[in-house]
């Protein structure tokens, strides 16, 4: 935190690593992690590279660094490799955002296996490779902030998203088993339970696979009681405050606007 300026956070010389963060919710917590000054390790997946180079424009723009690193998080050794990559090109990892998620569709009816270890493996596996890396270089200098990006479904979950939230109940259960453990090492770890997030991916996901039109966002707002979707900025806003606060860790945020036992028509 910056204590001369208590308004104004600042993460200069720090270096973050965010994964996921080529689009969407990604994309606005590393545009503001760089933005109040850290280094940002930018990742996604290869298809998503022209989006990348964006998100890395856009910190450069900001007045600092970024690189690109695109891969599959489904192997191991990539995701060992991308905190590696951090730390050779900036020679350090203060800060670790496990974004990335895969939001298949699935009941236990129709849910195959194949299916099934897609999600634990890039929603789960993934984040527990990343903070295994992470943690050999936090702890040698006694601190460190991971950030887990979960989801509301942790608590329950939609009926049609089985392993989605499953693999996000797995996540908060593995935030809070880490938090408790990394205290030794003065290293803290939250998670951020969003709600519905308004991103490119969500309009392409309702509008398209789910066939509700283009114009579906109308009829979402109508169910806000706020009038408005979350957006990656209050996302990114919520990251903000866990890398510059040093006193909390295990805590789960559950961002959203409406109470778990919401009438279970809304789509949330």
């Amino acid at each position: 935190m910056n204590h001369e300026n208590p308004g104004k956070a600042s993460l200069t010389g720090q270096v973050a690593v965010v994964s996921g963060s080529t689009q969407g919710i990604g994309a606005g917590i590393a545009l503001k992690l760089g933005e109040h000054g850290a280094r940002v390790l930018v990742h996604g997946r290869e298809s998503q590279r022209v989006g990348g180079e964006k998100v890395v424009h856009a910190i450069e723009a900001a007045g600092s660094e970024a690189v690109l690193l695109t891969g599959d998080l489904r192997d191991e050794p990539h995701c060992r490799a991308i905190v590696r990559t951090a730390l050779e090109r900036f020679g350090r990892v203060d800060i670790l955002v496990n974004n990335a998620a895969v939001v298949h569709r699935g009941t236990i009816e129709d849910t195959s296996t194949a299916l099934w270890d897609e999600v634990f493996e890039v929603n789960l596996r993934a984040p527990f490779l990343l903070c295994q890396e992470a943690v050999r270089h936090m702890k040698e200098r006694k601190s460190g902030c991971i950030v887990n990006i979960g989801s509301v479904n942790a608590h329950c979950g939609l009926r049609k998203l089985l392993p989605y939230s499953a693999s996000k109940g797995g996540l908060m259960t593995f935030t809070r088993n880490l938090a408790n453990y990394l205290t030794q090492y003065r290293i803290r770890v939250n998670q951020i339970n969003p709600g519905w997030v308004l991103t490119e991916g969500e309009h392409h996901v309702v509008a398209v696979v789910e066939g509700k039109g283009e114009h579906w966002v109308e009829a979402a707002l109508k169910s806000r009681p706020f009038g408005r979707l979350l957006s990656p900025a209050d996302i990114a806003n919520a990251v903000l405050f866990f890398a510059t606060n040093e006193l909390i860790s295990g805590a789960v945020l559950d961002y959203e606007q409406l109470p778990f036992d919401a009438p279970a028509d809304l789509p949330i």
